[in-house]
């Protein structure tokens, strides 16, 4: 777990997926601004400084001791050490009414997807009931065929890589493994190229609480 917990992060720079990941974000969150927003592996913090510069309520948590020490640099209150293999949020954040969670390019990275996802599932129920947004490098029919023919698997999924990329997802299997927590997808989006090709995708969700029941697939 050392080098994820660890995953290189020596400035406040955003990573380059920002750049296309940051608008489709914008536009799954909607004009609401105060809806409390908890990023689940935010690394150095730079889509949480983001969307509080937008004028969103936004915190962070990260297992990488450095990016969140990067991270608190400009906002100290807002950000802490997690392990995302943890059942509960860290002590200054656990009493937030969290009713939205975003975690960009995070889950290709986990070993057990589905804890991370009841973990989302549990926060927000807790709260009663909220959305989860979620991007993950897009893996569809025809992008893999088109890495295929290219010759590109390796560089695109290097098995070399310190913390690469353990789970690779589609529009299907994400979506299936949302409904399995009782989730129900509202919207997706691609991100970055064109259709087909995306380079990630986005995908909003929500868990309501129905009385004293949750809703489940």
């Amino acid at each position: 777990m050392s080098a994820y917990h660890d995953y290189g992060f020596f400035n406040e720079d955003a990573a380059h997926t920002h750049a296309y990941l940051e608008q489709p974000l914008l536009k799954l969150l909607g004009t609401n601004k105060s809806q409390y927003i908890l990023d689940l592996g935010c690394g150095n913090g730079a889509m949480v400084r983001f969307l509080l510069k937008q004028g969103y309520i936004a915190y962070g948590t990260d297992a990488s001791e450095q990016g969140i020490a990067i991270a608190r640099k400009q906002h100290p209150e807002h950000f802490a050490v997690q392990d995302l293999s943890t059942d509960d949020l860290p002590g200054q954040l656990a009493e937030i009414p969290f009713n939205t969670i975003i975690s960009t390019e995070v889950i290709e990275h986990l070993y057990d997807p589905r804890r991370f996802i009841a973990f989302c599932r549990k926060i927000l129920l807790q709260n009663g009931g909220g959305n989860l947004i979620l991007s993950t490098p897009y893996h569809g029919y025809l992008k893999n065929l088109a890495l295929a023919i290219a010759g590109k698997w390796d560089a695109h999924a290097n098995p070399l890589w310190d913390g690469g990329h353990i789970k690779l997802w589609s529009r299907k299997t994400l979506t299936q493994a949302l409904e399995e927590q009782g989730f129900t997808v509202t919207d997706f989006l691609g991100c970055g190229r064109f259709p087909g090709l995306w380079k990630s995708m986005m995908i909003k969700a929500r868990i309501e609480v129905e009385g004293e029941k949750v809703r489940r697939v």
